[in-house]
């Protein structure tokens, strides 16, 4: 049974999505059953049609849980969530996903959205939020996995902005607690440097301290972890007892080669890697650890050169909470 959180973790043939979620609902498992089957069907779609899109589209923006296509299309309809002249059976364009998904999630547009509210604007919108990346045909038929992406990008986009507008904690409190942020990072940043682990380093960021191991070294296209590694990690698990971590994340990032799916898969399979090695290790009992991979979506450097590749192929360990 799916659980209430942050993370929404769905596993289907051995490729893993993850989508940061606002989904703080509990799935029944008929439901979440059903769910984990849609999203394989998902990923075998080379165009989407609007009864196909809107019952996931509904259940993702927590609007209902229509198991039933055709009555969510029905339901989308009367809520007026979709393009005009849409059909159950008609396959989704690019900016037609665009309109649903910015009507489904209720996401403020510009002036020129605010006006006309058609899929023409719904698509500049999501462009200019970078929901949609790079250049593309507002036109092109949307695959599942195009489908399954956006909607992982605007939740976590939705997330941040929650973040945003809650009440702002007192400028002291927020002085107390980046103090301590910066005072872990630097005695991470010591101990590292006493110890001589390369190509580590501790930074602050919003998410929490942050140790970078830098072009952390797997066997080739695989998730396999060399002993060299094993003993960096060894080393970065004494740090993490001592400063009495409680809630790590590993997230996973790759350079970019290969197909997204497949940038995501690897470096998902490599947190998950360096997440099984932590929890074997005796420094790191009693640490909750959580695997996250994020392919090539937050390059550090450049993708186009060797050494940008390899700053970007990394292992990240976010300690979320630790013992005061």
């Amino acid at each position: 049974m799916c659980t209430k959180s942050s993370f929404w973790f769905v596993l289907v043939r051995g490729k893993y999505f993850f989508l940061v979620t606002s989904l703080l609902m509990l799935l029944s498992a008929p439901l979440y059953a059903q769910t984990a089957d849609e999203i394989e069907t998902l990923l075998n779609t080379n165009a989407v049609t609007y009864s196909q899109a809107v019952r996931f589209v509904l259940e993702a923006a927590d609007l209902a849980a229509i198991t039933d296509r055709n009555e969510a299309f029905v339901y989308a309809v009367e809520k007026d969530l979709l393009p005009k002249k849409a059909a159950p059976d008609a396959e989704l364009t690019l900016e037609n996903v665009s309109f649903v998904l910015m009507r489904s999630f209720n996401v403020k547009g510009g002036i020129l959205y605010s006006i006309a509210k058609n899929p023409h604007y719904a698509y500049r919108e999501l462009v200019y939020k970078e929901i949609i990346q790079g250049r593309a045909d507002p036109l092109m038929k949307v695959t599942g996995d195009q489908l399954l992406f956006m909607i992982g990008r605007l939740l976590s986009f939705q997330e941040k902005e929650n973040i945003a507008v809650k009440p702002k904690i007192s400028r002291v409190k927020r002085a107390i607690f980046d103090k301590r942020k910066h005072d872990i990072a630097a005695a991470i940043n010591t101990a590292l440097e006493e110890q001589k682990i390369e190509d580590t380093k501790a930074s602050v960021t919003e998410e929490g301290v942050i140790i970078n191991l830098s072009n952390i070294q797997f066997l080739a296209d695989s998730a396999t972890l060399p002993d060299s590694e094993k003993k960096k990690l060894r080393e970065v698990a004494a740090i993490l007892k001592a400063i009495s971590a409680k809630k790590i994340i590993v997230a996973g990032h790759s350079a970019m080669a290969g197909s997204v799916a497949g940038q995501r898969k690897l470096s998902y399979d490599r947190a998950v890697a360096v997440t099984a090695y932590l929890g074997s290790l005796e420094n790191c009992k009693g640490i909750e650890i959580t695997p996250i991979g994020y392919g090539a979506e937050r390059p550090l450097a450049d993708n186009t050169t060797v050494t940008g590749m390899a700053a970007n192929r990394r292992v990240e360990i976010i300690i979320v909470e630790h013992h005061e």
